[in-house]
C-alpha cells in the first residue's frame, strides 16, 4: 500500500499509543481522521503534530461502546478526508482488578470498548476499505497470550481482537487485509514508579522497555511493506512472551 495520499482513522488516537500511530502515519504522509471519546484536549494535540507535519487531520468524536457510533464513524472519517484507506482500532480500557472484584459493569465496560467497539467499527468501515482494497490492523496486547490475574476482562478481550483478526481476515479477503499487533511493555501504566519500570525491563529478554516508535514501525510494516500478510498478529514485547 502507498500511504502518501491514503487516508486513515486512528481510534483513541488523543493519547498513548493510539497519538503515536496517528502521527507516524502522517510522517508516512496519511491524512488522519482523530477518533476520541473525552480527551478531546489530546485529540487537538495530535491533530496539531499531524498538521504541523503538513498533512490534513480532521477530529471524530465518539463514544465506541454505542455500537451504532462506532459503525458510524468511519462513514464520518471518509466523508470528511474525501476517502478511507487504513483503519487502525486501538481504543481500549485496562482496569486493574482482582478475579473477585470484576463486576458485570467492569466486565462490560472492557468488553463493549476492547472488544465489541473495535469489531463495529471495523464493520462499518468495510465499504470504504473494500473499495480502496484497504487495510486494518487492531491493537491487541500480550495480555492475549498470558494470564494476568488482576487483569481478567483485559485479557479475554484481547484475546478476543486476536480472534477478530484472523475471522475479518478471512471474511475480507482478498480485497481487505487485517492484521493486529501486539505490544508488550511499551507504555507501562502511568501510576508506576520506577522500580516497577526497571523490574519489568530487567526480566524482559532484551533488557529495555519498549518505545511507541516500535508499534508504530510494526503498523506500518503491516500497512506499506508488505501485501502478503493477513490474518497474523505481530507480537512487539521485547520478547517477554517467550521468557
Amino acid at each position: 500500500m502507498q500511504l502518501t495520499g491514503a487516508a486513515a482513522l486512528v481510534t483513541g488516537a488523543g493519547r498513548r499509543l493510539g497519538r503515536a500511530i496517528a502521527v507516524g502515519l502522517a510522517r508516512a504522509g496519511c491524512d488522519v481522521a482523530v477518533h476520541y471519546r473525552g480527551s478531546r484536549a489530546g485529540a487537538e494535540e495530535t491533530a496539531a503534530a499531524i498538521g504541523e507535519i503538513g498533512r490534513r487531520a480532521v477530529l471524530v468524536p465518539a463514544d465506541l461502546s454505542d455500537p451504532g457510533a462506532a459503525q458510524r464513524i468511519a462513514g464520518e472519517a471518509a466523508a470528511s478526508l474525501g476517502r478511507l484507506d487504513v483503519v487502525i482500532c486501538s481504543a481500549a480500557v485496562m482496569e486493574r482488578q482482582s478475579v473477585a472484584e470484576v463486576t458485570a459493569a467492569s466486565w462490560n465496560r472492557t468488553m463493549d470498548l476492547n472488544l465489541r467497539g473495535a469489531f463495529f467499527t471495523a464493520q462499518g468501515a468495510i465499504p470504504w476499505l473494500r473499495r480502496a482494497r484497504g487495510k486494518i490492523v487492531f491493537l491487541a496486547d500480550v495480555a492475549a497470550f498470558e494470564p494476568w490475574r488482576h487483569y481478567l476482562p483485559h485479557c479475554v478481550s484481547k484475546a478476543g481482537v486476536v480472534m477478530l483478526t484472523k475471522v475479518l481476515a478471512t471474511a475480507l479477503a482478498p480485497e481487505v487485509a487485517v492484521n493486529a499487533v501486539a505490544p508488550g511493555p511499551v507504555l507501562v501504566p502511568d501510576e508506576w514508579d520506577r522500580e516497577a519500570r526497571d523490574r519489568l525491563a530487567r526480566t524482559t529478554p532484551l533488557e529495555r522497555l519498549g518505545h511507541p516508535d516500535d508499534v508504530v514501525a510494526a503498523v506500518q510494516f503491516l500497512l506499506a511493506d508488505t501485501d502478503y500478510v493477513t490474518g497474523t498478529v505481530i507480537t512487539v514485547d521485547g520478547g517477554r512472551s517467550i521468557r
